[in-house]
């Protein structure tokens, strides 16, 4: 790989808190991050998250048993805040430990994080505003990974573009930031680092690789998509708080708008309660990516993208696309050192 000295240099920080050869994240994707994808980016020097999803608690057992058994290198596990299934997946980590845990969907409270930790954990968690990156500090968050809005699943509402002025500006030198959201390419990643991230976090193009085990029909809705296509989720009413989700458009974004408008009648009417009906919310994520993901129905499945998905166009082996990655960066960052020489 035509890695150079200031890629080297932009990059220590990151890999050493991964522990990794380079500081790039595969991000947690349910049904996608699973054993054979994490321990292919592992493997090549990057860093991956398994998905804990809404699995039940023995499958995600199972899940990094097989991880262990693929991978010597450092990897995290990914808790949903707002799954289901989440408070069993945060009881089973004290009896199966990992070295790296990822709050997702939410934010964690502050003796979630403590847990975490007193397994030995490095804690990860997610902002999407200042206010959430020095409240995540404060509850003991190792480090923080910045999405924008760009960013496919679960996001805020802020890009990533004023996210890296309003909070990487100010707490990047405090503790390790990691930006998600709209990267998809080593000179992105080169910018990113010049501007004070520890690393980055990618998701969109790792699904279009070899070793991801997504439907084929998955895949071919990426390659044809534009950036454009990827949009957010509304939310109709502040009665039913839903986290907004980027996705392609297709008949189940349309259905999850009819869902949204069936549970805000029952709210009024009485007849379910709001965590129940935030609860349904996530379930019919889960179901519908799982459709799209694993069964191939990409007309009502969830097909959860970045808007960097408009620069997915092939299906690389791992291995090459972190090649891509990091040959661009140093190179970026080759031609960012000859301006600033000329000037």
């Amino acid at each position: 790989m035509g890695v150079n000295h200031l890629f080297d240099a932009l990059s220590a920080r990151g890999n050493e808190f991964l522990g990794t050869r380079y500081p790039i994240i595969c991000g947690a994707m349910t049904w996608v991050s699973e054993p054979q994808l994490v321990a292919a980016v592992c493997n090549n020097g990057c860093f991956g998250c398994l998905a804990g999803g809404n699995a039940p608690t023995d499958v995600l057992q199972r899940q990094i048993a097989e991880l262990t058994a693929l991978t010597d290198k450092p990897f995290a596990v990914n808790l949903i805040t707002i799954a289901p299934a989440y408070r069993e997946h945060l009881a089973m980590i004290k009896d199966m430990p990992v070295e790296y845990i990822v709050f997702a969907g939410s934010f964690p409270k502050e003796k979630e994080v403590a847990l975490a930790k007193a397994t030995g954990a490095r804690v990860m968690c997610f902002a999407s505003t200042l206010s959430i990156a020095e409240r995540m500090i404060r509850f003991g968050a190792d480090a923080i990974i910045l999405e924008g809005n760009e960013a496919g699943g679960h996001i805020g509402h802020v890009s990533s573009v004023v996210l890296m002025q309003q909070v990487l500006f100010k707490v990047g030198d405090q503790i390790p930031v990691f930006m998600a959201g709209g990267i998809s390419t080593g000179r992105m990643i080169a910018d990113v680092l010049m501007m004070g991230a520890a690393g980055v976090q990618l998701g969109t193009r790792f699904v279009m690789t070899e070793e991801c085990r997504a439907h084929a029909n998955f895949k071919a809705a990426f390659r044809r998509a534009n950036a454009r296509d990827a949009i957010a989720t509304p939310q109709y009413d502040s009665k039913l708080p839903v986290v907004a989700v980027r996705a392609l458009r297709n008949k189940g974004m349309d259905s999850f708008g009819a869902l949204q408008l069936r549970l805000l009648r029952e709210l009024e009417a009485g007849t379910i309660h709001r965590q129940d009906a935030q609860e349904e919310v996530e379930k019919y994520w889960m179901g519908a990516l799982r459709r799209a993901v694993v069964d191939g129905d990409i007309d009502y499945g969830s097909l959860m993208a970045g808007q960097s998905v408009g620069m997915a166009d092939a299906i690389l082996p791992v291995r090459d696309l972190i090649d891509e990655l990091v040959t661009d960066a140093s190179a970026e960052l080759e031609r960012m050192k000859m301006r600033l020489n000329s000037l």
